[in-house]
C-alpha cells in the first residue's frame, strides 16, 4: 500500500459519506456527497464510485461495522479502487484499521482538502500555510506510521534510561518544523500589518471579496479589475490573496482583494493556518460576499461563510452597513430572485450587474463622507492632486489666485486633510 498514491498518473477513488442519526451538517447528504466528488475531481482523481452510507452508530475501532467494510471491499475490488475517501473525520486508529481491512489507502475529509490546498498554493506564503496545516494534521496521526510504539532509540550511555521512543522523536521533529513555519508566517503577518498601515496613509479603501469556494469570486475579480487571476470551475481555484487597484464610477480608487474560498466544515488546521491571509478581510472597509445564484445550497453556503467570518471577529457582519451580498452566475439562473432589496445580482461571465455593484460600493464609501469647501492656491498642485486622489471633487472654480474647490471626503480623509493643511500653514 504505497503512501505516495497521489503521484500515480490516474488514481481511481471511491467516496462514501457516512450519515448518522442526529448528525448536524450544513448541507443535505446528497449535496455534501456531490461537493466531495467535486473536491476529489479538483485534484484529478477519477471517482469510480460514491454513495451515502446510513449508519446506526459509529464504531470506535474502524468507524464502520464489519458488514459495511466487507461490502466496501467487494465494491473497491469491482471498480479497481486505489483510494477510499471517507467524508468525515477519522481518528488515526480508525484510518489505520480501515486501510488494513481494505488493503488500500484511506483518507478523510480533512486530508482531502489538505491535498487540494497543497496542489493549489502558489506563493511562498500560501505554501507555508498549507505546510503548517499538513504538519499539524500529521502530528496527531503519527500512530499510523509507527505501530511499534515501544521501539526506542538508545540514549547516551552516561545518561542512562531507555532513551527516546521513535514516535517522540518524530513528534519533536514535526514540532520544530511547525515552530519554524509559525515564525516565518509571523514575519509575513507583520509585513501585512505594515502594508495595511501604508495603505491607510495613502489611502485606498479596501474591498474584500469573500464567499464559498467556486462561487466565482476570481472571475468577478477579473471582470472588475482585468487582472487575469487564475479562475476555473474548480473548488479552491484561489488560495493566495490577490489585490488590485480599482477605479469606481465617482473616480474614487479602492483596492479590491480576492481571498481564499470557504467550505462547509472547513478543517480547523486550515482556518488557523490561513488566519494571516484572512486578516485582510477583518481589516477591509467593505466586505462583499459572493454567492452562487445557480447553486441550490447557496443559502446554507452563506451561513457557512458568516460562521467563519464570525470566528475572525466579524460577528453579525451581515447587519453592518459595510457588508454587501452579491449573487453571481445569474446567467445560469435568470429567474433567480434576490432575497433582499440590498442584495445585488450579477454575472461575472457576461458583466451584467457589475456597473451597479461598483455604484453600490461607491454609495457605501460615500455614506460616512461630507462635502468640504476649500480655497486652495492655484499654484498648490500637490494639494489639488491629493484632493482628486482621495475624494470626489464636485466643483472647481477659479477665484483670482485661488481655486474654490468643493470636494466630498470620507471621515478618515478629512482628518488627513486637516493635518496636511496644518503642516502647510506651519
Amino acid at each position: 500500500m504505497a503512501e505516495n498514491i497521489f503521484e500515480i498518473p490516474v488514481v481511481k477513488a471511491a467516496i462514501v459519506y457516512p450519515e448518522t442519526p442526529n448528525e448536524k451538517i450544513s448541507l443535505h447528504p446528497e449535496e455534501r456527497l456531490e461537493e466531495t466528488v467535486r473536491l476529489a475531481e479538483a485534484i484529478n482523481l477519477e471517482v469510480a464510485f460514491s454513495e451515502i452510507v446510513r449508519l446506526r452508530q459509529l464504531r470506535p475501532d474502524a468507524y464502520f461495522g464489519r458488514g459495511v467494510i466487507d461490502r466496501f471491499r467487494e465494491v473497491c475490488a469491482l471498480y479497481k479502487v486505489q483510494l477510499l475517501i471517507v467524508d468525515a473525520s477519522l481518528s488515526p486508529i480508525q484510518q489505520r484499521n480501515l486501510e488494513k481491512a481494505l488493503n488500500l489507502k484511506v483518507i478523510d475529509r480533512t486530508a482531502l482538502i489538505l491535498e487540494i490546498f497543497g496542489e493549489r498554493a502558489q506563493t511562498k506564503e500560501g505554501s507555508l500555510q498549507v505546510e503548517l496545516a499538513h504538519l499539524t494534521y500529521q502530528r496527531s496521526r503519527l500512530v499510523r506510521s509507527w505501530t511499534h510504539l515501544e521501539r526506542q532509540r538508545g540514549g547516551a550511555g552516561f545518561l542512562g534510561g531507555p532513551g527516546e521512543t521513535q514516535i517522540e522523536l518524530d513528534r519533536r521533529i514535526i514540532d520544530e518544523k511547525i515552530n519554524k513555519i509559525k515564525k516565518s508566517l509571523e514575519k509575513i503577518r507583520q509585513t501585512r500589518g505594515l502594508q495595511r498601515a501604508a495603505r491607510k496613509r495613502v489611502p485606498y479603501p479596501v474591498v474584500a471579496l469573500v464567499g464559498y469556494t467556486n462561487t466565482g469570486k476570481s472571475t468577478l475579480f477579473n471582470r472588475l479589475t482585468k487582472a487575469g487571476v487564475f479562475a476555473e470551475n474548480l473548488l479552491f481555484a484561489t488560495l493566495d490573496t490577490t489585490m488590485r487597484r480599482l477605479t469606481l464610477p465617482s473616480g474614487r480608487e479602492v483596492i479590491l482583494s480576492d481571498t481564499v474560498g470557504f467550505i462547509s466544515d472547513l478543517p480547523h488546521e486550515l482556518v488557523m493556518a490561513f488566519r494571516a491571509t484572512l486578516e485582510e478581510v477583518a481589516e477591509a472597509d467593505i466586505v462583499v460576499q459572493v454567492l452562487d445564484a445557480a447553486n441550490s445550497g447557496c443559502r446554507q453556503q452563506r451561513r457557512d461563510v458568516l460562521t467563519v467570518l464570525s470566528g475572525l471577529g466579524l460577528d453579525r457582519v451581515e447587519y453592518q452597513t459595510n457588508y454587501l451580498e452579491v449573487y453571481n452566475k445569474i446567467d445560469l439562473s435568470p429567474s433567480f430572485c434576490a432575497p433582499s432589496a440590498n442584495a445585488l445580482k450579477v454575472s461575472a461571465l457576461t458583466g451584467e450587474g457589475c456597473e451597479e455593484l461598483l455604484r453600490k460600493i461607491d454609495e457605501i464609501l460615500a455614506a460616512d463622507s461630507a462635502v468640504v469647501n476649500l480655497n486652495i492656491p492655484s499654484a498648490d498642485g500637490k494639494t489639488i492632486s491629493w484632493l482628486h486622489q482621495n475624494g470626489e471633487v464636485l466643483s472647481c472654480r477659479p477665484n483670482e489666485e485661488m481655486l474654490k474647490i468643493s470636494v466630498r471626503l470620507d471621515s478618515a480623509a478629512q482628518n488627513r486633510l486637516s493635518a496636511r493643511l496644518k503642516n502647510i500653514t506651519d
